[in-house]
């Protein structure tokens, strides 16, 4: 190997990066799905036009939309409290 040379680096990520970006992904991806339910539930309300069955549906598109939003928010929590149980506290394992 000449100086000149990069070293050979592997991109190997610790357990709690790869669990904090498994984290956010989740929160994303739960907010995405959340705000679409709440879209679509919005738009069904504002087109049942007082039929009681739209008006149902529309309410349990905006239920969907709530609890989304809920484990969105409480995800990170989760997490955490799944990190305490499974032990993975970030040492490195050393």
């Amino acid at each position: 190997m000449l100086l000149a040379d990069p070293p050979y680096v592997w991109a190997v990520a610790d357990n709690p990066t790869v669990i904090a970006n498994l984290r956010n992904w989740i929160v994303g991806l739960l907010a995405a799905l959340a705000t679409l339910f709440f879209t679509f539930g919005g738009l069904r309300y504002l087109m049942a036009g007082g039929d009681p069955g739209k008006v149902e549906s529309a309410k349990r598109a905006l239920k969907a939309a709530a609890i989304g939003y809920g484990l969105a928010v409480l995800a990170p929590v989760i997490v955490t409290v799944l990190q305490s149980i499974v032990g993975a506290d970030g040492g490195g394992g050393q």
